[in-house]
């Protein structure tokens, strides 16, 4: 039986959920406990960042290149995220850290392509496209549950194997839940031979490659840029669930207000210049006001990126979208795997915030020409 739209929207807003609200951004907020408890500097988190952006590369990488069961590679990337999460709480070896994250980063690209690919070719199927914004607010609610967890556990004074624990069982308990829907996710098409890349897509790539180089620093590390200069523990905290929440309300306002992908380009375009805006402001205001908006900008701006790239891509690739998809997901993988490390070389926030900005504003502005990859000119 096929599922329902509403049955879609939400297992593909769970999985989201698991899969970038715990298996790609859990460390961001226990980045902080982690340095209070286990003595992590800021250049060895930012090699467990990138050693996660490492894996989700290979996995964006093998997405492309292998012919996969939508139904199979979701459920397996949700049960990986799951194990490796709970396998970091239970272990205080680095170099494990790292494998895990990789582990985990691989199954996060796996799940955001294939739930992707197959919550927008099945809305757009049921003529519900605006739930599109319903599937990729997961990621805001995931980023904000995970945030709102380490908070507590901040102001409990618990340990940091707490919260990789907790959250390993969140994602277990969430895909033994969503376990039977998932076996009937396919994406029409599937089968069809593949399609050289239009000019215009490369476009695409390269845009959303400077975004994944662009955002990773200031997702990576605001907590911790919070707690370089916030005295109080919970109130730093507090960042990234503030994070999380306006990733949860825009994707949902943005879909609903543009429930098609006719302003795609534009709309990309914008809102990557008010990210590459918003990535700068701690370097320009100091303190609560710089790192509060800062987290609200690439909170509110970072899924509807994400949503609309992905919304292009489809239209552009029609039944190709899985693999177009994948390419783009493997170039910002690319980006962001960069961004990270420019942080652990100066051992410095700043001149990475610098340079997340000024690529941003690049990336932005190559969307700007007046065709779409189709060659029909934007609305």
């Amino acid at each position: 039986m096929v599922p329902s739209a509403t049955t879609v929207a939400l297992t593909g807003f769970l999985s989201l959920a698991v899969a970038m609200g715990i298996g790609r951004f859990a460390f961001t907020p226990i980045l902080p406990m982690m340095q209070s408890g286990a003595g992590l500097s800021i250049s060895s988190g930012a090699w467990l960042a990138s050693a996660n952006y490492t894996g989700y590369l290979v996995g964006a990488l093998s997405a492309i290149g292998l012919r996969l069961a939508v139904a199979h590679a979701i459920r397996a990337g949700l049960l990986t995220i799951a194990l490796t999460t709970l396998a970091v709480g239970l272990t205080h070896n680095f170099a494990l850290w790292v494998f895990l994250r990789v582990l985990a980063g691989f199954a996060s690209a796996w799940v955001l392509v294939f739930v992707s690919a197959w919550c927008l070719d099945a809305l757009s199927r049921l003529a519900r496209p605006a739930l599109a914004g319903v599937v990729f607010a997961g990621v805001g609610f995931g980023i904000a549950g995970a945030g709102i967890l380490c908070v507590y556990l901040v102001g409990s004074d618990a340990p940091w194997e707490d919260a990789w624990i907790a959250l390993g069982f969140a994602a277990l308990a969430a895909t033994t839940v969503m376990w039977r829907v998932l076996g009937r996710a396919s994406v029409g098409g599937e089968s069809s031979a593949t399609r050289a890349a239009k000019p215009g897509q490369w476009v695409l790539v390269l845009a959303y490659a400077a975004f994944g180089f662009g955002y990773s620093i200031p997702s990576t590390f605001i907590p911790a840029l919070a707690k370089q200069q916030l005295a109080d523990p919970v109130f730093f905290a507090l960042f990234w669930p503030l994070f999380g929440l306006a990733a949860f309300a825009s994707t949902v306002v943005v879909a609903t207000l543009a429930p098609t992908a006719a302003y795609g380009r534009r709309l990309w375009l914008g809102v990557q210049l008010v990210m590459a805006v918003s990535v700068i402001l701690p370097l320009i205001l100091r303190g609560v006001s710089g790192i509060g908006l800062s987290a609200l900008g690439v909170g509110g701006t970072f899924m509807v990126i994400t949503m609309t790239g992905l919304r292009v891509a489809r239209e552009s690739a029609g039944a190709d979208a899985p693999r177009l998809m994948a390419a783009m997901t493997a170039a910002f993988a690319t980006g962001q795997i960069a961004g990270p490390l420019v942080v652990g070389v100066t051992n410095d926030f700043m001149p990475g915030l610098l340079a997340a900005s000024v690529v941003l504003a690049v990336g932005a502005l190559a969307l700007a020409p007046s065709r779409d990859p189709g060659g029909a000119r934007l609305a």
